[in-house]
């Protein structure tokens, strides 16, 4: 067996990085920008304003100035405002020439074309200068996963298509005898498959393109076919099989289809019987069948070589630490992900760890990660997790 570690630096060394496309803006949204791209213009473009008030020259207690017209959002005043004059404005318009500040409208009372400024006025020029927010060729870096803000900010930059990396096609199949589509009737010694489901609604939500393959029999046969219909896939996913029992054929069959292993069972819990190598330019991935070792190493490996795939660094899934809640004993010789619950209270490991029970699962938020041989724990001290995502 080798380490958590050892398995994710076998891992990122088959990952191909994805062929860059243009997408427009709007589609934008979760995709990695795999290219830097630079501002069109200067935002704000012009000196504007920050208020709604009045553009003058010079500013004194009880002032009086001649109204000479306005500037409002989408239609600036031309003429200059020279000493004695003022021009309404309005917020985000084009501060017209000659005018050094704004005085608030709160500040200003107005007798037809005429204002007088009030006793206490506003320090500030409520003026923000051109570029303010960013320059005519700021460089917007790559690579990033985009978010709405970044979304918004690339509008403003006036972008209106991203050079993002192609999604990651990921071809899933779950093998079993034993196992059912969701809907469908089970026989009394089937269950319902979850793991593909799972896995899928994970590498959708981290940028990935997952489908769902028909479920594989425990026979070369079936296992074959379902090899055959991966096509275009980049990465092909297996949950179940990968073990070394008399119905776990995965191995098996994807050395008789030419697969170039890179290994076979990792040092952790839930997870051990993991595989990974390489069937022509495909890469694949087998992971355990129990349900909760599948979603698990979803998290610790398949998250990883996903975002590698994606331009993004090739690294572990970023840990934090929280004090513990409760107790826990020491460890033993595999990495232990924990599913636990983070609250205000900190990490409280799940009395039941069985990797059968999605329910305990489902209600938990963190991944508590006990190190090899790690010593029995008390309240209150710190501890690595991973957060569910």
């Amino acid at each position: 067996m080798i380490s958590v570690a050892e398995a994710l630096a076998q891992l990122f060394s088959l990952v191909r990085p994805m062929e860059i496309e243009e997408v427009p803006l709007v589609s934008a949204s979760g995709r990695t920008l795999a290219r830097a791209v630079s501002a069109r213009r200067s935002q704000p473009p012009f000196p504007s304003s920050a208020m709604d008030g009045y553009a003058v020259t010079d500013a004194a207690p009880g002032m009086t100035l001649n109204v000479i017209g306005e500037s409002a959002a989408g239609h600036r005043f031309d003429g200059t405002v020279s000493a004695g004059q003022a021009v309404r404005i309005f917020t985000g318009a084009p501060v017209p020439d000659g005018a050094t500040r704004v005085v608030i409208q709160e500040d200003v009372t107005r007798d037809g074309d005429r204002i007088t400024l009030g006793d206490r006025l506003d320090e500030g020029t409520n003026i923000r200068p051109a570029g303010t927010d960013f320059a005519e060729n700021a460089r917007f870096d790559a690579p990033k996963t985009l978010s709405p803000f970044d979304i918004a900010l690339l509008a403003s930059m006036n972008v209106d298509r991203v050079p993002v990396a192609r999604k990651p096609q990921v071809a899933l199949i779950s093998t079993g005898d034993e196992l059912v589509m969701p809907g469908e009737t089970p026989g009394p010694d089937q269950i319902i498959v979850s793991n593909t489901f799972g896995l899928h609604a994970l590498l959708s939500a981290h940028g990935a393109a997952p489908r769902i393959l028909p479920i594989a029999r425990d026979d070369r046969a079936s296992l074959r076919h379902a090899f055959s219909l991966i096509d275009d896939a980049d990465l092909v996913i297996t949950i179940g099989g990968a073990s070394v029992g008399d119905h776990d054929l995965v191995a098996p069959v994807a050395e008789e289809l030419g697969i170039e292993r890179a290994f076979h069972k990792v040092a952790m819990r839930p997870g051990k019987p993991l595989m990974s190598g390489l069937l022509g330019e495909t890469m694949m991935i087998g992971l355990p069948g129990n349900p909760v070792s599948a979603m698990v190493c979803g998290q610790v490996f398949v998250l990883p070589v996903i975002r590698a795939m994606l331009g993004l660094p090739a690294q572990a899934a970023p840990r934090r630490s929280a004090p513990l809640a409760e107790p826990l004993p020491a460890n033993g010789g595999r990495e232990h992900y924990m599913r636990a619950v983070l609250d205000e209270d900190g990490l409280r490991a799940a009395t039941r760890q069985d990797s059968s029970l999605l329910s305990v699962l489902s209600g938990a938020n963190a991944l508590l990660v006990r190190p090899v041989d790690d010593p029995a724990r008390e309240v209150g001290e710190r501890v690595d997790y991973l957060p569910l995502t």
